[in-house]
């Protein structure tokens, strides 16, 4: 789970980059707000795409024999 947490979060920064530079410059703030939760989530251990993905029953096989 935390590699699609990490892919989410790249493809999220790589898009907002592209559309800043061929779009309008405001889309860097979607690069903020993705570098911010990562930071916070960093801190406080709690991640919503991580939540979305347990409640959406996402998850690798060790995670779910640790259940």
């Amino acid at each position: 789970k935390t590699r699609i947490v990490h892919g989410v979060a790249g493809i999220f920064i790589i898009t907002s980059l592209i559309l800043a530079h061929f779009v309008n410059i405001n889309w860097l703030w979607m690069t903020a707000f993705v570098g911010l939760n990562m930071f916070q989530s960093s801190i406080t251990c709690f991640c919503p795409l991580e939540k979305i993905l347990d409640y959406a029953g996402v998850g690798n096989a060790k995670e779910k024999a640790n259940r």
